[in-house]
Protein backbone atom coordinates (compact mmCIF):
# COMPACT_ATOMS: atom_id res chain seq x y z
CA UNK A 1 0.00 0.00 0.00
CA UNK A 2 2.76 2.44 0.93
CA UNK A 3 4.61 1.79 -2.35
CA UNK A 4 1.43 2.48 -4.29
CA UNK A 5 0.77 5.66 -2.30
CA UNK A 6 4.37 6.81 -2.80
CA UNK A 7 3.92 6.51 -6.56
CA UNK A 8 0.56 8.27 -6.40
CA UNK A 9 1.83 11.17 -4.27
CA UNK A 10 4.74 11.73 -6.63
CA UNK A 11 2.37 13.20 -9.22
CA UNK A 12 0.09 15.35 -7.07
CA UNK A 13 0.22 19.07 -6.35
CA UNK A 14 1.85 20.33 -3.14
CA UNK A 15 -1.48 21.69 -1.87
CA UNK A 16 -3.10 18.26 -2.25
CA UNK A 17 -0.20 16.71 -0.33
CA UNK A 18 -0.63 19.28 2.43
CA UNK A 19 -4.34 18.45 2.62
CA UNK A 20 -3.58 14.71 2.79
CA UNK A 21 -1.14 15.31 5.65
CA UNK A 22 -3.63 17.45 7.58
CA UNK A 23 -6.44 14.91 7.14
CA UNK A 24 -4.13 12.02 8.10
CA UNK A 25 -2.98 13.81 11.25
CA UNK A 26 -6.61 14.50 12.14
CA UNK A 27 -7.44 10.83 11.60
CA UNK A 28 -4.53 9.79 13.83
CA UNK A 29 -5.61 12.08 16.66
CA UNK A 30 -9.31 11.21 16.43
CA UNK A 31 -8.61 7.50 16.04
CA UNK A 32 -6.25 7.43 19.03
CA UNK A 33 -8.76 9.32 21.19
CA UNK A 34 -11.52 6.88 20.24
CA UNK A 35 -9.24 3.87 20.70
CA UNK A 36 -8.13 4.86 24.20
CA UNK A 37 -11.60 5.91 25.39
CA UNK A 38 -13.27 2.70 24.21
CA UNK A 39 -10.42 0.51 25.49
CA UNK A 40 -10.87 2.05 28.95
CA UNK A 41 -14.63 1.54 28.66
CA UNK A 42 -14.08 -2.10 27.76
CA UNK A 43 -11.79 -2.49 30.77
CA UNK A 44 -14.54 -1.20 33.05
CA UNK A 45 -17.28 -3.32 31.48
CA UNK A 46 -15.28 -6.54 31.57
CA UNK A 47 -13.59 -5.89 34.90
CA UNK A 48 -10.21 -6.42 33.22
CA UNK A 49 -7.18 -4.19 33.96
CA UNK A 50 -6.47 -1.55 31.30
CA UNK A 51 -2.99 -2.98 30.89
CA UNK A 52 -4.47 -6.34 29.84
CA UNK A 53 -6.80 -4.70 27.31
CA UNK A 54 -3.77 -2.91 25.88
CA UNK A 55 -1.75 -6.14 25.78
CA UNK A 56 -4.45 -8.13 23.98
CA UNK A 57 -7.24 -6.36 22.08
CA UNK A 58 -5.38 -3.13 21.28
CA UNK A 59 -2.08 -4.85 20.45
CA UNK A 60 -3.80 -7.32 18.16
CA UNK A 61 -5.50 -4.49 16.30
CA UNK A 62 -2.36 -2.39 15.82
CA UNK A 63 -0.14 -5.40 14.98
CA UNK A 64 -2.44 -7.10 12.45
CA UNK A 65 -1.53 -4.79 9.50
CA UNK A 66 2.16 -5.22 10.31
CA UNK A 67 1.69 -8.99 10.26
CA UNK A 68 0.02 -8.78 6.85
CA UNK A 69 2.94 -6.72 5.46
CA UNK A 70 5.50 -9.17 6.86
CA UNK A 71 3.68 -12.25 5.56
CA UNK A 72 3.48 -10.72 2.07
CA UNK A 73 7.19 -9.83 2.25
CA UNK A 74 8.05 -13.41 3.24
CA UNK A 75 5.95 -14.86 0.42
CA UNK A 76 7.67 -12.51 -2.05
CA UNK A 77 11.09 -13.73 -1.00
CA UNK A 78 12.12 -10.96 1.40
CA UNK A 79 12.60 -12.80 4.72
CA UNK A 80 14.96 -10.12 6.07
CA UNK A 81 12.18 -7.57 5.71
CA UNK A 82 9.66 -9.81 7.48
CA UNK A 83 11.94 -10.59 10.43
CA UNK A 84 13.42 -7.08 10.50
CA UNK A 85 9.90 -5.71 10.81
CA UNK A 86 9.34 -7.75 13.98
CA UNK A 87 12.74 -7.15 15.59
CA UNK A 88 12.89 -3.46 14.68
CA UNK A 89 9.40 -2.86 16.03
CA UNK A 90 10.31 -4.44 19.38
CA UNK A 91 13.32 -2.13 19.65
CA UNK A 92 11.32 0.97 18.69
CA UNK A 93 8.25 0.10 20.81
CA UNK A 94 10.29 -0.61 23.94
CA UNK A 95 12.96 2.07 23.72
CA UNK A 96 11.49 4.95 21.74
CA UNK A 97 7.74 4.75 22.31
CA UNK A 98 7.60 3.61 25.94
CA UNK A 99 10.53 5.92 26.75
CA UNK A 100 8.73 8.97 25.36
CA UNK A 101 5.46 7.92 27.02
CA UNK A 102 7.16 7.68 30.43
CA UNK A 103 8.78 11.10 29.93
CA UNK A 104 5.40 12.67 29.12
CA UNK A 105 3.82 11.24 32.27
CA UNK A 106 4.43 8.58 34.95
CA UNK A 107 3.08 5.15 34.00
CA UNK A 108 1.34 3.21 36.82
CA UNK A 109 2.69 -0.28 37.48
CA UNK A 110 0.44 -3.03 38.86
CA UNK A 111 3.19 -5.29 40.20
CA UNK A 112 1.58 -8.70 39.57
CA UNK A 113 0.22 -8.09 36.09
CA UNK A 114 3.15 -6.05 34.78
CA UNK A 115 5.78 -8.48 36.10
CA UNK A 116 4.02 -11.41 34.46
CA UNK A 117 3.64 -9.62 31.12
CA UNK A 118 7.21 -8.30 31.14
CA UNK A 119 8.61 -11.79 31.72
CA UNK A 120 6.50 -13.09 28.83
CA UNK A 121 7.88 -10.26 26.68
CA UNK A 122 11.46 -11.10 27.70
CA UNK A 123 10.89 -14.83 27.19
CA UNK A 124 9.44 -14.22 23.73
CA UNK A 125 12.47 -12.18 22.66
CA UNK A 126 14.89 -14.84 23.93
CA UNK A 127 12.80 -17.60 22.31
CA UNK A 128 13.00 -15.84 18.93
CA UNK A 129 16.79 -15.64 19.12
CA UNK A 130 17.17 -19.28 20.20
CA UNK A 131 14.78 -20.44 17.47
CA UNK A 132 16.96 -18.77 14.81
CA UNK A 133 20.34 -20.05 16.04
CA UNK A 134 21.83 -22.83 13.83
CA UNK A 135 22.93 -25.09 16.70
CA UNK A 136 24.33 -27.73 14.30
CA UNK A 137 26.70 -25.20 12.69
CA UNK A 138 27.37 -22.56 15.35
CA UNK A 139 30.73 -21.63 13.85
CA UNK A 140 29.04 -20.22 10.74
CA UNK A 141 26.42 -18.14 12.57
CA UNK A 142 28.14 -14.75 12.17
CA UNK A 143 29.13 -15.45 8.57
CA UNK A 144 26.17 -17.32 7.09
CA UNK A 145 23.32 -16.61 9.50
CA UNK A 146 20.56 -18.96 10.55
CA UNK A 147 16.94 -19.86 9.90
CA UNK A 148 13.56 -19.65 11.64
CA UNK A 149 12.01 -23.02 10.67
CA UNK A 150 8.49 -23.25 9.32
CA UNK A 151 7.46 -25.70 12.04
CA UNK A 152 8.69 -23.26 14.71
CA UNK A 153 6.58 -20.55 13.08
CA UNK A 154 3.51 -22.77 13.46
CA UNK A 155 4.51 -23.37 17.07
CA UNK A 156 4.71 -19.62 17.63
CA UNK A 157 1.11 -19.25 16.41
CA UNK A 158 -0.01 -21.94 18.86
CA UNK A 159 1.81 -20.09 21.65
CA UNK A 160 0.06 -16.88 20.54
CA UNK A 161 -3.37 -18.41 21.15
CA UNK A 162 -2.20 -19.77 24.52
CA UNK A 163 -0.76 -16.36 25.48
CA UNK A 164 -4.00 -14.50 24.69
CA UNK A 165 -6.13 -17.07 26.51
CA UNK A 166 -3.96 -17.17 29.62
CA UNK A 167 -3.60 -13.38 29.80
CA UNK A 168 -7.36 -12.87 29.80
CA UNK A 169 -8.05 -15.78 32.17
CA UNK A 170 -5.42 -14.56 34.65
CA UNK A 171 -6.94 -11.10 34.70
CA UNK A 172 -10.51 -12.33 35.10
CA UNK A 173 -9.72 -14.61 38.04
CA UNK A 174 -7.72 -11.94 39.88
CA UNK A 175 -8.59 -8.42 38.66
CA UNK A 176 -6.15 -5.68 39.57
CA UNK A 177 -6.97 -3.47 42.51
CA UNK A 178 -8.99 -0.43 41.61
CA UNK A 179 -10.66 -1.93 38.53
CA UNK A 180 -14.33 -1.00 38.53
CA UNK A 181 -16.58 -3.83 37.38
CA UNK A 182 -19.95 -3.18 35.77
CA UNK A 183 -22.55 -5.52 34.37
CA UNK A 184 -21.38 -6.37 30.85
CA UNK A 185 -24.56 -5.59 28.90
CA UNK A 186 -24.09 -7.40 25.56
CA UNK A 187 -25.28 -4.50 23.39
CA UNK A 188 -23.04 -1.99 25.17
CA UNK A 189 -19.99 -4.29 24.90
CA UNK A 190 -20.59 -4.86 21.18
CA UNK A 191 -20.84 -1.10 20.65
CA UNK A 192 -17.60 -0.57 22.60
CA UNK A 193 -15.83 -3.19 20.48
CA UNK A 194 -17.10 -1.65 17.24
CA UNK A 195 -15.92 1.82 18.29
CA UNK A 196 -12.60 0.39 19.47
CA UNK A 197 -11.88 -1.24 16.12
CA UNK A 198 -13.00 1.88 14.26
CA UNK A 199 -10.44 3.78 16.33
CA UNK A 200 -7.75 1.20 15.52
CA UNK A 201 -8.63 1.34 11.82
CA UNK A 202 -8.41 5.15 11.81
CA UNK A 203 -5.00 5.06 13.49
CA UNK A 204 -3.57 2.36 11.21
CA UNK A 205 -4.92 3.72 7.92
CA UNK A 206 -3.99 7.32 8.78
CA UNK A 207 -0.43 6.28 9.65
CA UNK A 208 -0.09 4.28 6.42
CA UNK A 209 -1.15 7.34 4.41
CA UNK A 210 0.74 9.95 6.43
CA UNK A 211 4.27 8.51 6.15
CA UNK A 212 4.45 8.33 2.29
CA UNK A 213 2.92 11.82 2.04
CA UNK A 214 5.42 13.37 4.47
CA UNK A 215 8.27 11.48 2.81
CA UNK A 216 7.28 12.91 -0.59
CA UNK A 217 7.21 16.44 0.84
CA UNK A 218 10.61 15.90 2.47
CA UNK A 219 12.01 14.68 -0.84
CA UNK A 220 10.68 17.75 -2.67
CA UNK A 221 12.28 19.97 -0.04
CA UNK A 222 15.57 18.11 -0.69
CA UNK A 223 15.86 16.71 2.83
CA UNK A 224 18.75 14.18 2.79
CA UNK A 225 17.64 10.57 2.30
CA UNK A 226 19.61 9.46 5.38
CA UNK A 227 17.57 11.79 7.59
CA UNK A 228 14.32 10.57 6.02
CA UNK A 229 15.35 6.94 6.64
CA UNK A 230 16.37 7.64 10.24
CA UNK A 231 13.06 9.33 11.08
CA UNK A 232 10.08 8.60 8.82
CA UNK A 233 10.93 5.02 7.86
CA UNK A 234 11.87 4.19 11.45
CA UNK A 235 8.62 5.62 12.79
CA UNK A 236 6.41 4.21 10.04
CA UNK A 237 5.60 0.71 11.29
CA UNK A 238 5.43 1.75 14.95
CA UNK A 239 3.31 4.87 14.47
CA UNK A 240 0.02 3.22 15.62
CA UNK A 241 1.62 2.12 18.91
CA UNK A 242 3.30 5.52 19.25
CA UNK A 243 0.10 7.55 18.88
CA UNK A 244 -1.84 5.15 21.10
CA UNK A 245 0.79 5.28 23.87
CA UNK A 246 1.10 9.07 23.85
CA UNK A 247 -2.68 9.54 23.83
CA UNK A 248 -3.14 7.02 26.66
CA UNK A 249 -0.58 8.77 28.86
CA UNK A 250 -2.05 12.19 28.05
CA UNK A 251 -5.46 10.91 29.19
CA UNK A 252 -3.89 9.47 32.38
CA UNK A 253 -4.26 5.85 31.28
CA UNK A 254 -0.56 4.99 31.23
CA UNK A 255 -1.28 1.33 32.06
CA UNK A 256 -2.89 1.02 28.63
CA UNK A 257 0.27 2.37 26.99
CA UNK A 258 2.49 -0.08 28.89
CA UNK A 259 0.19 -2.99 28.10
CA UNK A 260 0.10 -2.06 24.42
CA UNK A 261 3.91 -2.00 24.18
CA UNK A 262 4.41 -5.27 26.10
CA UNK A 263 1.66 -6.99 24.14
CA UNK A 264 2.88 -5.66 20.80
CA UNK A 265 6.39 -6.96 21.55
CA UNK A 266 5.03 -10.44 22.29
CA UNK A 267 2.88 -10.33 19.17
CA UNK A 268 5.82 -9.21 17.04
CA UNK A 269 7.52 -12.49 17.97
CA UNK A 270 4.61 -14.92 18.04
CA UNK A 271 2.31 -13.33 15.44
CA UNK A 272 4.48 -11.33 12.99
CA UNK A 273 7.53 -13.59 12.79
CA UNK A 274 5.50 -16.74 13.51
CA UNK A 275 3.01 -16.17 10.69
CA UNK A 276 5.79 -15.12 8.28
CA UNK A 277 7.76 -18.31 8.96
CA UNK A 278 4.64 -20.51 8.88
CA UNK A 279 3.68 -19.44 5.34
CA UNK A 280 7.22 -19.69 3.92
CA UNK A 281 8.48 -23.01 2.58
CA UNK A 282 11.68 -23.79 4.45
CA UNK A 283 11.05 -21.02 6.99
CA UNK A 284 12.68 -17.59 7.20
CA UNK A 285 16.35 -17.14 6.43
CA UNK A 286 18.06 -15.03 9.10
CA UNK A 287 20.95 -12.88 7.73
CA UNK A 288 24.14 -12.84 9.85
CA UNK A 289 23.76 -9.18 10.90
CA UNK A 290 20.78 -10.19 13.02
CA UNK A 291 23.12 -12.23 15.25
CA UNK A 292 25.85 -9.63 15.71
CA UNK A 293 23.67 -6.52 15.89
CA UNK A 294 19.87 -6.69 15.73
CA UNK A 295 19.22 -9.55 18.16
CA UNK A 296 21.69 -8.14 20.75
CA UNK A 297 20.07 -4.70 20.36
CA UNK A 298 16.61 -6.19 20.91
CA UNK A 299 17.70 -8.12 24.01
CA UNK A 300 19.48 -5.01 25.31
CA UNK A 301 16.40 -2.74 25.29
CA UNK A 302 14.18 -5.52 26.66
CA UNK A 303 16.61 -6.14 29.54
CA UNK A 304 16.73 -2.39 30.28
CA UNK A 305 12.92 -2.42 30.54
CA UNK A 306 13.00 -5.49 32.79
CA UNK A 307 15.45 -3.78 35.15
CA UNK A 308 13.31 -0.62 35.21
CA UNK A 309 10.12 -2.54 35.99
CA UNK A 310 11.71 -4.52 38.82
CA UNK A 311 13.30 -1.39 40.31
CA UNK A 312 10.06 0.61 40.13
CA UNK A 313 7.65 0.64 43.02
CA UNK A 314 4.36 1.94 41.65
CA UNK A 315 5.26 3.85 38.47
CA UNK A 316 7.71 4.00 35.60
CA UNK A 317 9.23 7.43 36.21
CA UNK A 318 10.27 10.15 33.78
CA UNK A 319 13.89 9.40 34.67
CA UNK A 320 13.50 5.81 33.55
CA UNK A 321 11.82 7.06 30.36
CA UNK A 322 15.05 8.92 29.62
CA UNK A 323 17.03 5.71 30.24
CA UNK A 324 14.85 3.80 27.76
CA UNK A 325 15.23 6.56 25.19
CA UNK A 326 19.03 6.56 25.60
CA UNK A 327 19.03 2.76 25.16
CA UNK A 328 17.11 3.19 21.91
CA UNK A 329 19.49 5.88 20.65
CA UNK A 330 22.46 3.60 21.38
CA UNK A 331 20.96 0.84 19.19
CA UNK A 332 20.28 3.32 16.36
CA UNK A 333 23.83 4.71 16.48
CA UNK A 334 25.29 1.19 16.46
CA UNK A 335 23.08 0.36 13.49
CA UNK A 336 24.77 3.11 11.49
CA UNK A 337 28.28 2.46 12.77
CA UNK A 338 28.47 -1.31 12.23
CA UNK A 339 29.53 -2.02 8.61
CA UNK A 340 27.08 -3.97 6.46
CA UNK A 341 24.28 -3.75 9.00
CA UNK A 342 21.41 -1.60 7.70
CA UNK A 343 18.71 -0.98 10.28
CA UNK A 344 15.84 -3.49 10.21
CA UNK A 345 12.66 -2.22 8.58
CA UNK A 346 10.63 -1.77 11.76
CA UNK A 347 13.51 0.13 13.37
Amino acid sequence: MEAWLAGLFGDVHALVLALVIVVSLGGLVKGADLLVDEAVGLSVRWGVPKMVIGATVVSLGTTLPETAVSVIAALQGAPGLALGNAVGSIIADTGLILGLAAIIGPIPVDRTTVTRQSWIQFGSAVLLVLACVPFLSLSTTFAVGGRLPRLVGVGFLVLLVLYLWRTVSWSRTAPAAGVEVREPGDERVVLLLVKLFVGIALVVVSSRVLIPAVREVAGRLQVPEAIIAATLVALGTSLPEFVTAITAVRKRHGELALGNVLGADVLNVLFVSGASAAVTRGGLEVPPQFFYLFFPSMIFVVVVLQIGIHRSSHTLSRGFGVVLLVAYVITVVLGYLVPGAPLPHGH
